[in-house]
């Protein structure tokens, strides 16, 4: 079974690492999608895989801990592409969720990332 949640945060970044000229390097925001996956086997007495609010109650302050932020003055993400944003979002919540199977990060409705843990 696999099921998933989603959460919604903006915060603005830059790129410093791009070529000078690359649009990206100039300061900007996004408004994030990040959608978690959750694979298993359902529990015989609750029904469930895992309760949604056991989700959020983890999610939620990780999410807060970034939402309108400036992503490069968070530790970890000085180069703050939505790959490495994915993994550090992977390196937050995997330890307290370990069904966690995938995330999927979108930066804008066209773009984005999933990541299945290293």
């Amino acid at each position: 079974m696999i099921i998933y949640k989603q959460f919604f945060f903006d915060s603005a970044h830059f790129l410093p690492k791009v070529p000078k000229g690359h649009k990206c390097g100039d300061l900007h925001g996004h408004t994030y999608k990040l959608t978690v996956f959750f694979e298993g086997d359902l529990d015989p007495v609750q029904g469930w895989l895992i309760d949604f609010n056991e989700i959020k109650k983890i999610v939620d302050p990780v999410v807060s801990s970034i939402d309108h932020k400036l992503l490069n003055d968070i530790p970890g993400l000085e180069n703050p592409t939505s790959e490495l944003l994915s993994v550090w979002l992977w390196n937050k919540i995997k330890p307290e969720l370990p069904l966690l199977s995938r995330i999927e990060l979108n930066e804008t409705p066209t773009s984005g990332v999933v990541y299945e843990g290293a």
